[in-house]
């Protein structure tokens, strides 16, 4: 049985390394070690900050919907639990972008959620 050489393998592994490691500074981009660990370190980092984006744009839209209900007298978590005891069924997302863009529509909310609160 004739022996088996890996070169074409290895040659195509090491080039999609060096791949990913393109605009890399340094030796990361071309020395295959080097490389090997700044990608992994790069996917790491892409994982963990996938789930900090989320984070981040969830208290941004608490900042603007706190923002523009603050200017009607409420705190945030009074117009959020009007909000929940009035039923409506949107999400902070929508009611961020609704307070920036859309001041009149956002201000029928607050009445909305002002009228749900216990006196």
């Amino acid at each position: 049985m004739p022996r088996i050489k890996r070169g074409t393998t290895t040659r195509t592994k090491h080039k999609r390394l060096l791949e990913q490691a393109k605009g890399y500074r340094g030796r990361r981009k071309n020395t295959i070690r080097v490389a090997r660990q700044a990608v992994e370190k790069a996917g790491q980092y892409a994982y963990r900050d996938r789930k900090v984006k989320k984070r981040n744009f969830r208290a941004l839209w608490i900042q603007r919907i706190n923002a523009a209900v603050r200017a009607e007298g409420l705190t945030y978590s009074q117009f959020m639990h009007g909000v929940k005891l009035a039923g409506i069924e949107l999400d902070r997302k929508v009611m961020a972008d609704l307070a920036m863009n859309e001041g009149e529509a956002f201000g029928h909310i607050i009445k909305q959620a002002k009228e749900a609160l216990p006196a």
